[in-house]
């Protein structure tokens, strides 16, 4: 996560839509950077307007708007699955080496995934108590003209942003019947990418 006081903007880390680059670029210009641990630097929307959001009005008055990225679901776990599939992870419950993308993605689609297809959830991550989307921002990771135009709005000329943490390079294919189950299955993930700025 990273804030910006003066700005006031806050940028949420959804995992696995490019934020850790962004926290790499723009950590120096930053008020508040949260690099670790990974539940404090990936703090979910509704972790942050509990906990965070009212120390910032306390403490100084101000309700940084929140900012963040979502990625197409397909996509998202595609990075998720490359991730988990490396070679240090061999023989751990979280490993996918394996299993094919469609066994993934199929066990993600259930209510209660194996650890290894346990990733979390975009829309979880994303909405509040009563359903609605809890960015003022929303981004698709798909659209980094619009995401750089808007951070160059808010904070001026922005240094270059190399990419981090990438998932290795890997060929990936979904099946159509599984494509459309995890649809059905996890209809949310959809919509709130839906609602991302493209």
């Amino acid at each position: 996560m990273l804030v910006f006081w003066k700005e006031n903007i806050a940028i949420l880390s959804v995992p696995k839509t490019g934020t850790t680059a962004l926290l790499g670029a723009l950590a120096p210009r930053a008020s508040m950077v949260v690099r670790d641990p990974p539940v404090l630097k990936h703090m979910p929307c509704y972790r942050y307007r509990r906990f965070i959001k009212p120390f910032f009005v306390q403490a100084g008055g101000k309700e940084p708007e929140l900012m963040a990225i979502v990625r197409n679901p397909i996509d998202w776990l595609g990075s998720w699955y490359r991730y988990r599939h490396r070679d240090d992870l061999v023989g751990h419950e979280n490993s996918t080496r394996g299993l094919t993308f469609d066994e993934f993605v199929l066990e993600y689609a259930k209510g209660k995934p194996a650890p290894f297809a346990a990733v979390g959830s975009q829309a979880r991550f994303l909405t509040v108590e009563d359903g609605r989307i809890g960015v003022e921002h929303l981004f698709r990771y798909e659209a980094p003209e619009r995401i750089s135009n808007f951070l160059t709005q808010r904070l001026g000329d922005l240094p270059d942003i190399k990419r981090l943490n990438v998932s290795p390079s890997m060929e990936l294919t979904l099946s159509p019947h599984v494509a459309q189950k995890l649809k059905d299955k996890r209809a949310a993930e959809f919509d709130v990418w839906e609602r991302g700025l493209s």
